[in-house]
């Protein structure tokens, strides 16, 4: 019918179905319960047809079309991938005591015949993004960030960039089968842009021990459900004002990090060679994403349908399971929201599909297997990344699935190594991502990966 579905059309001899009709009316006639005849003695075989006509007619309909559809598949050598769908002709009328034959015709779907990649018309250009001293700047002002500390203020009042802490206790304006809004210990730093103008405006000035009344009008569109488009009336009891105290950028700080330098100077050379990796890094990942983007748009096949419904389900699940963890509320998902997201999955579900399709036929051609030995080293890889044990990684696995997974995993990361070799390649200056954008030829994106 096409690339991926197959209908094959067969007829049931009557014998066949002559032999299945004795055979389920035996089974029935053993342990037929029928008024007036004695439990334990068969009735006659006719008042036994009668009595279970349609069970009879159902099972013998069951027996000889399964039988004949796995031989006529076995036959002409095909594999379903999806559960063959069964049609008998003239349904209602057909018989079953093999005095005429059974013409069935059923549909399925196949596995496509996945073309050889044309890798000749991919290319892509490896950028990789130079490293400055203000990226070495910013990195050392993460890690005296991280090693912060809060000082108590007792000399003067609460000032720009000082952290309040408070305990809150706020009343929905018109809320009144509303629960309060109460925080205990909440911290505050003025004048930060995630932090309403307004607790800034109204905490500037304080000390430890003070009370202040504000209100605060959350606009329609506020991350937090409960207050979108209130009016809240908040009584803050100030426990603490502090400011943040960061250690001295210098030798002996750079020493204390304990990542194997003595100089600040040291530390330095050492976040260049550690970020230069990483945006090397970076750039090969872009460049293995762009040769899966470009590979699966130039070379077109079917997909099938059974494959790609499992895998927008697989994103489907994964999509709420992300909403779940965030704690959102998924009795108010909308229908239509969940329409036309499923709709959107089920393109990206199409892309990963044909992708992994594709990474699969490389490796045939590549002969690309995986050794035990590898799979190993996979696993030693994940304890040291997750500081555990190879054996607690092993028991997360849980069976042979899990190793069969860790397994796929290594050989599409070898076939997309092999993509990647025999494609073009060239270096090109970096550029920031919306100069990429702005280009048509760049079709990139970040979400092609092949299928787990």
């Amino acid at each position: 019918i096409s690339q991926t579905m197959r209908e094959i059309h067969f007829e049931i001899e009557p014998a066949a179905i002559k032999a299945a009709y004795d055979t389920v009316t035996r089974r029935y006639a053993t342990r037929a319960n029928i008024p007036g005849f004695r439990k334990g003695v068969p009735p006659p075989t006719d008042i036994v047809r009668l009595r279970y006509k349609d069970e009879i007619r159902n099972d013998v309909l069951q027996m000889v079309v399964a039988d004949a559809a796995a031989k006529a598949m076995e036959d002409l050598s095909v594999k379903p991938i999806s559960e063959p769908q069964v049609h008998i002709e003239n349904f209602d009328t057909v018989k079953v005591d093999g005095s005429e034959p059974i013409n069935v015709h059923i549909h399925f779907e196949v596995m496509p015949d996945i073309p050889t990649p044309d890798f000749s018309t991919i290319e892509v250009e490896r950028r990789v993004r130079p490293v400055s001293e203000s990226d070495i700047d910013d990195y050392i002002a993460h890690l005296l960030q991280r090693e912060s500390s809060l000082v108590p203020v007792e000399d003067r009042v609460a000032e720009d960039g000082d952290t309040v802490i408070v305990d809150l206790e706020g009343t929905i304006e018109d809320g009144e089968s509303q629960e309060p809004v109460v925080a205990k210990d909440l911290e505050i730093k003025l004048g930060d842009a995630n932090i309403d103008p307004t607790f800034t405006d109204n905490l500037l000035g304080v000390r430890a021990e003070d009370v202040r009344e504000f209100t605060v009008s959350y606009p329609e569109d506020y991350s937090a459900e409960q207050l979108r488009g209130k009016t809240v009336h908040y009584k803050a009891s100030v426990r603490y004002v502090g400011r943040t105290e960061l250690p001295k950028a210098d030798d002996e700080w750079a020493k204390s990090l304990d990542v194997g330098v003595d100089t600040i100077a040291d530390l330095r050379n050492k976040l260049r060679a550690d970020l230069e990796a990483y945006a090397k890094s970076s750039a090969d990942a872009k460049v293995r994403n762009d040769a899966m983007a470009k590979m699966i748009e130039s070379n077109s096949f079917e997909v099938p349908r059974a494959l790609v419904e499992n895998q927008t389900q697989v994103l489907l699940n994964e999509f709420v399971q992300d909403l779940r963890q965030k704690g959102a509320d998924l009795s108010n998902l909308d229908e239509n929201f969940l329409g036309s997201l499923y709709g959107q999955l089920m393109q990206r579900a199409e892309r990963e599909v044909r992708g992994a399709l594709l990474l699969g036929k490389i490796a045939e051609l590549e002969k690309i297997s995986v050794g035990p030995e590898e799979v190993e080293a996979e696993i030693a890889d994940i304890a040291a990344y997750h500081r555990v044990t190879p054996e607690d990684v092993r028991k997360s696995l849980g069976n042979e699935e899990g190793l069969r997974q860790i397994e796929h995993n290594l050989k599409t990361r070898k076939a997309i190594e092999a993509l990647v070799g025999k494609i073009k390649v060239s270096e090109g200056e970096w550029r920031e991502e919306s100069e990429l954008q702005a280009e048509p030829e760049e079709t990139g994106k970040p979400e092609d990966r092949p299928v787990s």
